[in-house]
């Protein structure tokens, strides 16, 4: 695809505006490694969310969210559940509030603040990390599929002539850019970045979404689509035949085990909701949770996340959906057995985007991965330095060793990463492998430490690493079985836990003093009834967290709030005016409710609970 002047002009202006950011503010950032990994705890709460929701806004999903869109219709909008999506109602809800009341720097500091530094604690502690540090493999590697694939398609310059060795250049030159900066600038760096790609991601979705709001009439579009596409309800079975009109979309419908819908939302509804009371994998979502001011703002930007990002981003998918079922379907018969719904984004932009907004369209995708992929990479060093190279081998280095340090582990992710992303097929095989697989083995574990007292840094181990084993082989066992990580996730889950229980009861509990600490501080809900009982025999002021009823409502009426938010977009693109009006009536009556039972009652701290720092 050829480029115009303007277009080529727009994307290398909004390099050289990355890159200045990241050196303009590197002195900030590596004063020490508070500032370089939580930005001193200085950024402000929409600041992070604006961040956050640029990290989320990434390449490769959307690329993957315009092909479900396509195929599966309003229906879609459940299958990112199986991220699980709805995890930021949790987050909003509840969790980054306890989270942040830690007032620690990763997930792994927060496993010894939950579990001690005895022998189980530290177990603990490592089996977390090695986790963090596969999930940042992965994230890397999904990543480097989906911005290679695109930067061939829309970048001007042919770098080889094998078309998998192009994208391979692409996207190799692309994540070293990336990686400089973000190496440079640290948590500063991405903030500030990633509020300036939001803005500039924000008006190529809206544009597309014009665009396809007045190429495509809702006429054309029923013309284009099999009965039931336009409806959020389903039956047993999917019910969409494109039988006609793209036989290679049953096709993959059947390929993708989501036939029988019923049983695929319950499986997603059963893991998702599981996973996402876990709390968020130690990742750049969590890192984004720890730089927060206060709790309550940690809180605060996980609602922005929601309410800034799923408009948009469902009308760039709606827009390049929209043009494709008109424009593309025939090409895509034309492919035969070889269709690939990956090419839909990049055939609509080449096609219908005019010069100067295809240039900032182009801009903004790349900073979606950008942002997504310096978020990622910014949370390995955490790990590696604070985590393990601070605790176990050298806790008296200066300040600028720590920062140089995580400089060199960020460019051995990165390269690890893209290593193990030039051997994955696609980006759906990525991301079931992430999403079912690898969280899937994260649940257990992470699910009882905050419910149940008597759950142990032993316990803990066991059930990680029995979810970390399983995960590796998830992909072969698929090809040889054809038994999917979703379908699987319910016997890794059993697996997972019998390990938590068997390590918790075969061990000692942790000591008391360290689980006074952290119940007081924390407060969640579940069963904590010896160690409340303690803490009440010296300060009787001391209650417990009774407010398990409401979390479960506001999380209910928060899900169906941000599916809401996302089908707004859709339906605003398709011109379904009704739809579209009951559909801001369901976010004005959840949103009203949510002000009354969640905002109104955010606390940083129960009122009898002094705050302390856990290092």
């Amino acid at each position: 695809m050829q480029l115009s002047t303007l277009d080529i002009i727009i994307i290398i202006a909004y390099f050289a505006a990355v890159l200045f950011i990241g050196f303009w503010i590197s002195k900030r950032a590596s004063k020490d490694i508070d500032s370089y990994f939580l930005g001193n705890n200085e950024l402000p709460w929409y600041a992070l969310g604006l961040s956050n929701a640029s990290g989320m806004f990434d390449i490769s999903g959307t690329m993957w969210m315009v092909y479900l869109l396509f195929v599966y219709g309003l229906k879609s909008l459940y299958i990112p559940w199986l991220w699980p999506s709805f995890n930021q109602i949790f987050m909003m809800v509840f969790l980054s509030v306890w989270l942040r009341r830690s007032g620690v720097m990763t997930g792994a500091q927060w496993i010894t603040f939950r579990f001690g530094k005895g022998l189980g604690g530290n177990l603990s502690h490592i089996i977390v990390v090695v986790f963090a540090l596969m999930s940042v493999l992965g994230f890397i590697a999904y990543g480097f599929i989906g911005i290679g694939i695109f930067s061939a398609e829309f970048l001007p310059w042919k770098l080889a002539a094998d078309p998998k060795l192009n994208q391979t250049y692409y996207a190799l030159i692309v994540t070293s850019f990336t990686t400089l900066y973000v190496v440079k600038g640290g948590m500063f760096s991405v903030v500030f970045t990633e509020i300036m790609q939001f803005f500039i991601m924000t008006i190529a979705c809206v544009a597309v979404g014009v665009i396809a709001m007045v190429q495509v009439s809702p006429e054309m579009l029923a013309a284009a689509v099999p009965e039931g596409w336009t409806s959020v309800f389903f039956g047993w079975e999917l019910d969409l035949d494109w039988s006609g009109r793209l036989e290679s979309a049953n096709a993959k419908i059947v390929e993708d085990g989501y036939s029988l819908f019923t049983i695929f939302f319950m499986l997603v509804v059963f893991k998702g909701v599981l996973q996402s009371a876990a709390g968020p994998a130690p990742n750049y979502d969590m890192q984004r949770v720890l730089s927060a001011k206060t709790p309550i703002e940690a809180a605060k930007m996980s609602w922005v996340v929601n309410v800034v990002l799923l408009v948009p981003r469902y009308m760039l998918i709606a827009g390049l959906t929209v043009l494709a079922l008109v424009f593309f379907t025939d090409d895509l018969n034309n492919m035969g057995e070889d269709v690939d719904f990956e090419k839909i984004l990049p055939f609509v932009m080449a096609n219908y985007v005019p010069a100067g907004l295809l240039g900032i369209l182009v801009a903004g995708l790349l900073a979606a991965f950008m942002s997504t992929f310096a978020a990622t990479v910014n949370a390995a060093p955490a790990y590696v330095v604070n985590d393990i190279y601070k605790r176990y081998i050298n806790n008296e280095a200066s300040e600028k060793t720590y920062v140089w340090m995580s400089y060199i582990v960020s460019i051995a992710f990165v390269i690890a990463g893209t290593i193990i992303g030039l051997y994955v097929s696609s980006i759906n095989q990525m991301i079931m492998w992430i999403v079912s697989a690898l969280y899937g083995g994260y649940t257990a574990s992470n699910l009882l430490k905050w419910v149940w007292w008597r759950f142990n840094g032993f316990g803990y181990f066991i059930g990680m690493l029995t979810g970390i084993i399983a995960a590796i082989p998830m992909v072969y066992v698929e090809q040889q079985t054809g038994l999917s990580a979703l379908e699987a996730f319910p016997i890794l889950f059993g697996a997972c836990l019998a390990g938590c229980y068997i390590g918790t009861i075969m061990t000692p509990p942790d000591d008391m003093e360290v689980l006074k600490n952290f119940y007081k501080q924390t407060r969640p809900w579940g069963f904590w009834g010896p160690v409340q009982a303690a803490l009440t025999q010296d300060n009787p002021a001391v209650k417990p967290n009774e407010s398990f009823r409401r979390d479960t409502f506001n999380v209910v009426i928060g899900i169906i709030w941000q599916t809401s938010l996302a089908a707004l977009g859709i339906f605003l693109v398709i011109k379904d005016w009704q739809s579209l009006g009951i559909t801001i009536g369901v976010i004005t009556v959840t949103s009203v409710i949510l002000k009354f039972t969640w905002f109104d009652r955010l606390q940083d701290y129960p009122p009898d609970v002094t705050v302390t720092r856990s290092d």
